[in-house]
């Protein structure tokens, strides 16, 4: 029987801080790894993200895709399915979320200053999911465990990236104990240190609704765990990001002069 790997967790350069390989890179890694499709998860703006948060909401909205978009472009020419979703955070606690699109971005600035419960309320009552990531994780950059299972879809609770398996063990008891399902991501940042991960099915998706149904339905077949397998080698050079302006050459014709007009006021960045 033929069965389809996807990744549900990654991060491109566009749009995540802390990545340094592209959309396009990415998926031409998950094809050669084998896989049938990936969803994009940049992190988003109170997260590492590689986006000017100084600049105008709809210039950065612009910016913060262009990783999905160029992963997708790459996907359609090669054949991998790209999905579009996005990694919130809260003071380091972090959802992933699926099945809304970049018009559902622009329309709520508001998403800035959203506490979590809120954010999943807004993101229900418009036809998205949430899924959260690698929950019991420790480390610096997360000053408190914060769990919300009456508002979450799913839970992380394979993430490939993570040195201990006791925060995996942690995530599952917590799923099991409140019925909430169960799946997994690498949380990839890079090409050549791909720790494989994500999740098996029996049948393509469909759609990335499809995924929210294939959870709720018990039809995951599988959950990957970290593997050596697709180790490559890493680049010569410094490759990783520091903040520095970004390109906005790619940019609609309005949300470009808005940026020339913002960097033209502030010569120093």
């Amino acid at each position: 029987m033929e069965l389809y790997k996807y990744e549900t967790h990654l991060h491109t350069s566009q749009g995540s801080l802390c990545s340094c390989s592209s959309g396009a890179e990415q998926a031409e890694n998950l094809k050669r790894c084998g896989y049938a499709g990936m969803f994009v998860t940049d992190h988003f703006f109170g997260g590492n993200t590689a986006v000017d948060r100084r600049l105008p909401w709809d210039v950065k909205i612009h910016l913060f895709c262009q990783g999905y978009e160029d992963a997708k472009k790459k996907g359609d020419e090669i054949g991998l399915q790209v999905f579009f979703g996005w990694e919130y955070a809260y003071r380091g606690t972090e959802l992933l979320t699926y099945g809304l699109d970049k018009q559902f971005l622009l329309d709520h600035p508001e998403l800035d200053h959203m506490e979590l419960p809120a954010y999943c309320d807004l993101v229900h009552s418009c036809g998205g999911f949430v899924v959260h990531a690698h929950p019991f994780r420790e480390a610096g950059y997360l000053d408190t465990i914060r769990l919300f299972p009456r508002k979450v879809d799913g839970v992380e609770a394979v993430n490939a990236s993570h040195r201990d398996p006791e925060f995996d063990r942690r995530a599952t008891i917590y799923a099991e104990a409140y019925n909430l399902p169960i799946t997994g991501g690498s949380d990839t940042h890079t090409t050549w240190s791909y720790p494989g991960g994500g999740i098996v099915l029996e049948k393509p998706l469909k759609d990335d609704h499809d995924y929210l149904k294939r959870l709720q339905n018990d039809e995951i077949t599988a959950i990957l765990e970290a593997t050596n397998k697709y180790m490559f080698s890493q680049p010569d050079g410094d490759v990783w990001h520091t903040c520095k302006r970004p390109d906005i050459s790619l940019l609609p014709e309005e949300q470009r002069k808005k940026a020339e007009e913002f960097y033209a006021g502030h010569p120093e960045t």
